[in-house]
């Protein structure tokens, strides 16, 4: 991705990064920086986010600035933001809190509620950019329509199949879009696909619901990179707007989900079994992210000029 042009700078090139010790936040940072910003690293373990964005960034950097903000403490968080024109946040579950359940879309939900208050409060936040989920977009009770940004999940349909994931991300973003509207919050979204890092596991809450996922045509992936270009167009381009499903890969052939099966379960078989070989149906992807996509096209185009 090339360098910003002018015109999609913000009336301060400082931002910050929430949660910045995670996959996705702690490339965000090194993006950043490497793109001129200041960047504000918040992180809830403040040892162990210090020393991977450290080791990632350089321990002399002196454009980045390690915060220690939980979500769920509202005046550490309005401290991360000070000076920021803008915030890019992810939410990472507690570390001895690996498995989603329903509980985990209240504390979620809370999270959200004081991030975004907190960016109210905030006189130098133009644009937030807030890392939602595709599970906030195709689970529901509909094996007939294709999906895009225009769809939400059903909050009942996933407390029914125990889709807490899903149900987490989708509580989270509507609280985030309702309370953006009432405060008057520049806001867009990011709902992405499983992200393919590398300490992808079985126990990725995402994957409940794989095989529904596949059947449905549903089941997108997306690469860091990718994640991190959409996450920083959205935030630079100022004709960004609403929600942006972002996925660059769809799992739609027996042979895709026995790679991604392997690689998830080491242990496995592997070859295919001889069903596999059997099996050529590919399922018709019922999921776009043409908005997403026409963006970034635009937002390159214009880089290069």
């Amino acid at each position: 991705m090339a360098p910003a042009p002018s015109e999609f700078h913000h009336t301060s090139n400082t931002v910050c990064v929430m949660d910045a010790s995670g996959h996705l936040g702690s490339t965000l940072v090194h993006r950043l920086l490497q793109r001129g910003y200041t960047v504000h690293a918040a992180v809830q373990n403040h040892g162990l986010g210090d020393w991977k964005l450290n080791k990632l960034c350089g321990d002399d950097n002196k454009k980045l600035k390690i915060f220690n903000a939980d979500p769920f403490d509202y005046l550490s968080i309005v401290e991360a933001l000070r000076g920021c024109s803008g915030l890019f946040y992810t939410f990472e579950p507690p570390q001895d809190q690996t498995t989603y359940f329903e509980f985990t879309a209240e504390e979620e939900v809370r999270a959200a509620h004081n991030v975004l208050e907190a960016c109210a409060q905030t006189e130098t936040i133009d644009k937030v950019v807030f890392t939602s989920s595709a599970t906030a977009i195709f689970w529901r009770d509909d094996h007939n329509s294709d999906f895009d940004e225009r769809h939400w999940s059903d909050v009942n349909f996933c407390r029914k199949y125990k889709l807490w994931y899903g149900l987490a991300k989708t509580l989270a973003e509507k609280t985030a879009w309702a309370l953006a509207m009432d405060r008057g919050l520049n806001i867009v979204s990011i709902n992405g696909g499983l992200l393919m890092s590398p300490d992808l596991s079985i126990k990725n809450p995402y994957l409940k619901g794989a095989a529904e996922m596949y059947e449905d045509g549903v089941f997108v992936t997306v690469d860091i990179n990718f994640l991190v270009d959409s996450h920083i167009c959205v935030f630079e381009d100022v004709s960004s707007y609403g929600r942006y499903l972002c996925f660059n890969s769809v799992v739609n052939h027996p042979e895709d989900a026995f790679k991604l099966a392997s690689m998830l379960t080491p242990s496995a078989p592997s070859l295919p079994p001889s069903s596999y070989e059997q099996e050529t149906r590919i399922i018709q992807p019922r999921i776009s992210s043409k908005k997403l996509n026409k963006l970034m096209m635009e937002f390159e185009s214009r880089s290069q000029r």
